[in-house]
């Protein structure tokens, strides 16, 4: 009898850990509801014909033996209004095999231009040991028009300044480039984005650097060893965190400086691979999250004045059941892209980030930190965050890079994207991955000590990913819908930007995809919901405006503005629930969203007003706030420095 309960005991213990242990599902009949309200058609990206084409990228000597590894990252995508015609339907993009930086009208668009290509004059760029690693548009100069910050391996970041030109036709001679800082030193830049950092009312760069600063990663003719990370998990031998603050620009010329031993990384330089601002505290001066490969991630509390950059380490709080690296800046994971989105509808923005999470391979976590709301906690050095990602769903999904929130289908709740994949191939070689990752971190350092991975040889590490597409179900949890969508592709991706390029009211995206196409996916959904876009715009440098503007639908061809980087904006529903978002001014790893703010509403009527509050900075740094009523659809705001009632014309 004793023998048969302890039988009937270990039964019902195994069912329970079984039952603990299984994920969660929808039914079918919901994830067909779910799938049909969401419908994308796919173009590949425009490109160029060249003569050269390559799969891997020619490096060092000393790094030969793992030349697929060093390969990995390059490709990127941002969209924009470049040609200054009122939509985002302008794409720049990185194409690897071919290391151009591509300027063209987004496919399905109005064909305004012939696509060309950004090059850098001879004395700025060396195709020999250099490569292009990244594209982000912005106005750096604030005369209106939209310029473009390229980022290399191998050099400083580069600003193609642009000229005045006729709307629609736009072409490569449009562009100044420019080196952003003197001399010659050489960088390893793998992410960047614009935000003003200390309130002065102009946007600073702040960069994010891979291998060490001044090595010689693509010089086939280099001498002696390149030096890899020393750690897996905290590695601080890269090249580190780089803030460069705006000082001043004319039409043709903009003049950074960049601002050494801030973030007191004399000594410690981390492998970045994203970096992301947002305004988390309220306070109108732009926290920075940055992602970091092989060791903790940072998030910075800013504490700038005018002229003075200053930051504080935030740490989340552990407890007895979090382990940690679920513990906010104390991960060991391989932090590779970062966004910013209100998930829990709490009016505090949350924050997703990319590490690797594939099966039978590095089974880390991605995260998903929800805010607690206790932003005060920040001036004591506590970040307030919990992660969430597994409760919700996306703590698994293959090995991540860029991520991007977004709201495809109007309803007033965020969909995640994820761009995924490492190296695509036949051969897997993952077994002699693992034997590196368990060896001695002193080891990894060696160049020679790395096993053999190459392209050439066909080698595979996690190359058969697919980008995961999370929808939200009723059960308030994140499930993957790329497979219904015909979004599963076994792409190498590495950068997502998105955008409403054609202005009917629903968010498109695309997608950088390393050594192979790259696509933009057209959002075609069926019966979305009611949307509000918000052009959010400071006047150029030469204009004067005395009270804010606001204008249904998008701006009219020409100057008008310069995104309004680091505002934000809070939509009251007529059913008492808030959306929060903040302009994005690149965030991520190599993916840059257009400025717009997008907000899905749901199903609201067309006549609806919305009561729609504003904060931003103006041009001096003086901090405005301002309350509007506007009807979904597009709108432009055009931010002066009164804070009278907003003069609405149509």
């Amino acid at each position: 009898m004793g023998k048969q309960v302890k039988r009937w005991v270990a039964l019902m213990v195994i069912l329970a850990l079984f039952s603990l242990s299984r994920l969660p599902a929808v039914s079918a009949t919901e994830r067909e509801a779910i799938a049909s309200r969401f419908q994308f058609t796919s173009s590949a990206l425009p490109a160029i014909p060249t003569q050269s084409s390559q799969l891997w990228r020619p490096v060092h000597p000393s790094l030969e033996r793992h030349s697929g590894w060093i390969s990995a990252v390059g490709a990127a995508v941002a969209l924009n209004d470049l040609d200054g015609d009122g939509l985002a339907n302008d794409v720049c993009y990185v194409e690897t095999r071919s290391n151009q930086v591509l300027v063209a009208p987004v496919p399905g668009t109005n064909s305004r231009y012939q696509p060309f290509t950004l090059v850098a004059n001879s004395h700025l760029y060396n195709p020999k040991t250099m490569a292009p690693m990244g594209c982000l548009p912005g106005d750096v100069n604030e005369d209106g028009q939209m310029d473009i910050l390229v980022y290399y391996w191998g050099r400083t970041p580069v600003a193609f300044l642009k000229q005045s030109t006729k709307t629609g036709n736009l072409q490569a001679s449009d562009y100044i480039p420019q080196a952003l800082l003197p001399g010659d030193e050489q960088w390893y830049t793998n992410a960047a984005t614009l935000s003003d950092i200390d309130g002065d009312g102009h946007n600073d760069l702040i960069v994010g650097n891979f291998f060490p600063d001044n090595a010689q990663i693509l010089n086939t003719q280099g001498t002696g060893q390149e030096v890899m990370q020393h750690s897996l998990n905290r590695a601080d031998n890269g090249g580190g965190h780089h803030l460069l603050r705006w000082l001043s620009a004319t039409t043709t010329t903009v003049d950074f400086q960049e601002i050494p031993d801030v973030l007191n990384e004399s000594k410690a330089r981390p492998w970045a691979l994203a970096v992301g601002t947002a305004d988390l505290d309220g306070d109108m001066l732009p926290e920075i999250y940055f992602a970091n490969d092989f060791g903790p991630d940072r998030l910075l509390h800013n504490r700038s004045q005018p002229g003075k950059f200053q930051f504080g380490i935030l740490s989340g709080k552990k407890t007895l059941t979090t382990p940690n690296s679920k513990v906010l800046g104390h991960d060991s994971f391989k932090g590779m892209g970062v966004d910013f989105g209100d998930v829990n509808g709490d009016g505090w923005l949350d924050i997703y980030v990319s590490n690797i999470a594939s099966e039978y391979a590095l089974e880390e976590s991605h995260f998903l930190f929800i805010s607690t709301g206790e932003v005060e906690k920040m001036a004591q050095g506590i970040a307030p965050y919990v992660d969430r990602s597994e409760p919700l769903g996306v703590s698994r999904g293959g090995w991540g890079w860029d991520t991007k929130f977004g709201d495809f289908d109007n309803d007033g709740s965020l969909e995640a994207l994820q761009a995924t994949g490492f190296m695509k191939g036949t051969v897997n070689r993952w077994p002699e991955l693992h034997e590196l990752a368990m060896g001695n971190d002193e080891m990894l350092s060696l160049t020679q000590s790395w096993p053999r991975l190459q392209s050439q040889r066909g080698d595979d590490l996690s190359g058969h990913d697919h980008n995961p597409f999370f929808i939200r179900a009723k059960d308030g949890r994140y499930y993957d819908f790329a497979k219904e969508l015909g979004l599963d592709e076994p792409y190498v991706t590495r950068g997502i930007a998105t955008a409403d390029v054609d202005g009917d009211g629903d968010l498109d995206f695309a997608i950088a995809n390393q050594f192979e196409e790259s696509y933009f996916y057209r959002n075609d959904s069926p019966h979305p919901g009611k949307f509000l876009g918000l052009h959010l715009l400071l006047p150029p440098v030469d204009q004067t405006i005395a009270t804010t503007q606001v204008k249904a639908g998008h701006p009219q061809p020409g100057v008008f503005g310069s995104p309004a980087i680091g505002a934000s904006a809070t939509i009251h529903l007529p059913n008492g629930r808030e959306l929060v978002a903040q302009v994005d001014g690149g965030n991520g790893h190599s993916g840059a969203r257009s400025p717009e703010l997008h907000f899905g509403l749901g199903k609201v009527a067309d006549n609806t007003q919305l009561a729609v509050d504003i904060r931003w900075r103006d041009r001096q740094g003086q901090v405005h706030q301002e309350s509007l009523l506007l009807s979904p659809g597009c709108q432009t705001v055009l931010l002066g420095d009164s804070t009278k009632t907003a003069l609405r014309f149509r």
